[in-house]
């Protein structure tokens, strides 16, 4: 018992469940994460290819396996007349209104593409889009209501 007496003992309970509005958050973030990566990828010149896991069925045998696939990541960044390049924040398939009737951000090149990711990853993070990222989620959610 002397080893268990050195020890600061507490009663508490884990919380196993996370609020909709944080999940939405964490969501999108790593959404996000994957573009910044997309983008490191482009200026290295290779190829980002992340892995995800897939059950797959044989149909002589019917048994079923876990294969290793590669992840398809849609760009959200385009170049646009001019030369500049915009760049849209999707929640799902659906673009987020980031300020009243605009929808993508202006930027020069892939640098400045790589901060404004971070800007915005760090904005998500915060909680200033909480009321888009819920809009967007509403709206994609109707989608599938019979």
């Amino acid at each position: 018992m002397s080893t268990l007496a050195k020890l600061k003992l507490v009663s508490s309970k884990r919380n196993r469940t996370v609020s909709p509005t944080v999940h939405r958050r964490n969501k999108l973030s790593s959404k996000i994460y994957e573009q910044i990566e997309v983008v490191k990828a482009l200026k290295e010149g290779r190829i980002f290819a992340p892995t995800k896991l897939k059950t797959v069925r044989n149909a002589e045998t019917g048994e079923r396996k876990t294969i290793e696939t590669a992840k398809r990541v849609k760009e959200w960044f385009w170049t646009a007349e001019g030369g500049k390049i915009n760049l849209s924040i999707r929640y799902g398939s659906k673009v987020i209104e980031l300020a009243k009737g605009k929808n993508a951000i202006e930027v020069a090149n892939t640098d400045e593409l790589l901060t404004t990711l971070q800007l915005i990853k760090d904005a998500v993070l915060a909680g200033e889009l909480d009321e888009a990222i819920t809009n967007a989620s509403d709206k994609l959610r109707s989608g599938f209501v019979k």
